[in-house]
């Protein structure tokens, strides 16, 4: 029997989850840094520390990325996104009890506004908390057509 639900599947290729073993590794620093540091910090010191593990590891990275957002194919703003690995992963670094749907909404936003497919939510709370999400670039086709409308006016 096949039931249906409104939650999105995650996208895999056929070798498993996109991006997995960079995506394993980050789950593993976030929980290195968790465990080292605890919680109670501001988000700045948890991007510091998983700057520092990030670089002591050889992943590339940027902080605090621009992301455009557009609408009705016109740039209108920018989302700035903690932490961009390796082209192909979005971080989201976090500080709260439990993980809010707003800072999910958040990231998920960061993913549609790119060609980033996957997107990371850590929650550096009283207890560990990780999210992974994938949206698919297909999906966000409408998007990229927008730019390119906007590109050649």
């Amino acid at each position: 029997m096949r039931r249906s639900t409104s939650i999105p599947q995650i996208y895999a290729d056929d070798r498993g989850l996109k991006h997995a073993d960079l995506t394993e590794k980050l789950i593993g620093m976030f929980f290195a840094i968790y465990n080292e540091l605890g919680h109670g910090f501001l988000e700045s010191v948890y991007e510091e520390a998983f700057s520092v593990s990030l670089a002591e590891n050889g992943v590339f990275f940027q902080r605090q990325m621009a992301i455009p957002v557009w609408f009705h194919g016109r740039k209108i703003g920018d989302f700035r996104t903690d932490l961009l690995i390796d082209g192909k992963v979005i971080i989201e670094l976090k500080t709260g009890r439990e993980i809010d749907p707003g800072w999910e909404k958040q990231l998920l936003n960061y993913l549609r506004a790119t060609e980033i497919e996957v997107g990371l939510l850590f929650n550096f709370g009283p207890s560990a908390q990780f999210r992974r999400y994938v949206f698919a670039n297909e999906r966000k086709q409408i998007r990229g057509d927008q730019r390119e409308s906007a590109e050649r006016k």
